[in-house]
């Protein structure tokens, strides 16, 4: 058989089952692989347990006898500690010689590569593959993945990926899909708040929220913020602003996301100035209440700070 089969890929070690890693184990295991999850929170456990997903009862259980370590945690210093290891035996030091370690979250940069350096010192393979296409992406298999990773690598990466998303793209070598995906979310975090205060003035202007989709939708202002996340209720019916803000994509994680990118900004000497201060916005709707609503919930606060 070759690489592409699900009978061949070995043993996948699935960490991370939240609200993105649950529904994409589930597809691996639908589409024939091999999979054991694992997650340090309790509910995510049991959820994922009743998913269908079979669970370890750690993560170096898991880990043990995998052929691919799938990781999609919070945040990179989490990764860096799994990978080392903290008064216990890290997961590259239980992992079987020459695993995969393919990890899809969302991380810094210098991270990533530091994720790489580890990993391939340890006598593995590395990749980074962050996703991007929310939790409504995972439940289809339709995310785009961002991949980091030597070419030689693609086969067996692909074979896993296509799974869960319908768009792979190379983006260079370890680190560079997290790079991507920094580029990427700085740019939706800025039209977001572009899309919101666009709507707030068509209100102001006594415009209906239809006429301005209308308009913007099929005009030189289109984009993914208004066509498929449209901030305020009606035209697009599967946003989140039809559900009262529930995400779709957190306010917590797109601040986290901007202040991932302010600090790439920052260490390449970028002359930016929206990314910042999309950082900023963000950070604020975060700490003031935002966190656990989608990002395009930023409406509310350009539209309760705007004058009456």
């Amino acid at each position: 058989m070759t690489e592409k089969s699900p009978v061949s890929a070995g043993r996948i070690a699935f960490l991370g089952l939240g609200h993105m890693g649950e529904p994409m184990a589930v597809n691996l295991i639908k589409a024939g692989f091999d999979v054991v999850g694992f997650d340090v929170v309790p509910a995510a456990m049991a959820a994922a347990t009743e998913a269908g997903v079979p669970c370890a009862t750690s993560a170096a259980e898991a880990v043990t006898g995998a052929s691919v370590v799938l990781t999609m945690f919070p945040s990179g210093a989490i990764l860096l500690d799994a990978y080392r290891g903290a008064g216990e035996p890290g997961l590259l030091e239980v992992a079987p010689p020459n695993t995969l370690f393919l990890d899809c979250s969302t991380i810094d940069v210098a991270q990533a590569r530091e994720a790489a350096e580890l990993t391939v010192a340890a006598g593995h393979r590395s990749a980074d593959a962050p996703v991007s296409g929310g939790v409504v992406g995972a439940e289809a298999g339709t995310l785009t993945f961002m991949i980091g990773a030597e070419e030689s690598e693609m086969e067996q990466l692909t074979a896993l990926l296509e799974v869960m998303g319908k768009k792979l793209v190379h983006c260079g070598g370890h680190g560079a899909g997290q790079a991507a995906k920094i580029c990427n979310n700085m740019l939706l975090g800025i039209s977001m708040i572009g899309a919101a205060e666009a709507f707030v003035l068509g209100e102001k202007l006594g415009l209906s929220h239809q006429a301005l989709y209308d308009v913007i939708s099929t005009a030189s202002g289109q984009c993914w913020a208004v066509t498929t996340n449209c901030p305020v209720p009606g035209p697009v019916p599967a946003s989140p602003a039809n559900r009262d803000y529930v995400p779709g994509f957190a306010g917590a994680l797109m601040a986290k996301d901007l202040g991932l990118a302010l600090n790439a900004l920052e260490d390449a000497g970028v002359a930016a100035q929206l990314g910042p201060l999309a950082a900023q916005i963000y950070r604020k709707f975060a700490d003031e209440g935002g966190a656990g609503r989608d990002f395009s919930g930023i409406i509310t606060d350009i539209r309760d700070g705007s004058q009456a």
